[in-house]
């Protein structure tokens, strides 16, 4: 298949571009600034996502887009640029005539008891303005109906910190978290690459948001 990767030089999107291309995917990985690729079916694209036509162009032809866009965790506007940038990329994708799009947003959105995470008092503050700006692009997704997109939720932990490396096992959810034995929701960066990897292969989640953890 084809596959754009969006925001493919951070951390997640490094482990989807490995995934996809160890996978014999055509990808086109998709960041700020380009760089070489050793792979015959890797090809990196520089694009500024804001401007949806330059967008829209890179990504035609292609059968699905994975977008792990973040304008930076340390971003002060990363609420605004979030939003902003993801509506960019959804109607890039819609003009592209790419009908699938999978979209990652983050735990934060995730419901306990009732009550999404990032409205808890525990919730880290530091990171709260990025989670509140994804769980707002759900609200907003949610209400398109041209394109087959899936939103997705990693686990609560999920981040550079997490060393047990690609391991392919995890199991799937909807709106709230998985936990396992110890009462943790986890995932490593590079086993969410596989689960992604297998929903574009095997879709089962369609104009939904779902998550996943060991």
């Amino acid at each position: 298949m084809k596959v754009a990767i969006i925001g493919a030089t951070g951390f997640l999107g490094k482990s989807l571009v490995n995934e996809f291309t160890n996978r014999k995917h055509e990808v086109t990985a998709i960041s700020r600034t380009a760089q070489p690729s050793d792979k015959e079916n890797l090809k990196y694209v520089a694009v500024d996502v804001f401007n949806i036509q330059e967008l829209s162009n890179v990504l035609k032809g292609h059968d699905v887009v994975v977008s792990a866009f973040n304008p930076g965790w340390t971003n002060p506007n990363i609420y605004t640029d979030f939003l902003a940038g993801a509506k960019a990329i959804q109607e890039a994708v819609k003009q592209s005539g790419v009908k699938r799009l999978i979209t990652v947003g983050g735990a934060g959105s995730l419901y306990i008891d009732g009550n999404q995470l990032v409205d808890g008092p525990e919730f880290p503050a530091d990171i709260k303005p990025g989670a509140t700006a994804a769980r707002d692009y759900l609200e907003i997704i949610k209400a398109e109906k041209e394109l087959d997109w899936a939103f997705f939720s990693p686990a609560i932990e999920m981040h550079p910190g997490i060393t047990t490396g690609r391991t392919g096992n995890y199991r799937l959810g909807l709106e709230n978290p998985i936990f396992n034995a110890e009462n943790r929701s986890i995932l490593s960066g590079e086993d969410v690459a596989v689960v992604l990897a297998d929903e574009v292969e095997n879709p089962k989640h369609h104009q939904v948001r779902f998550t996943a953890a060991y």
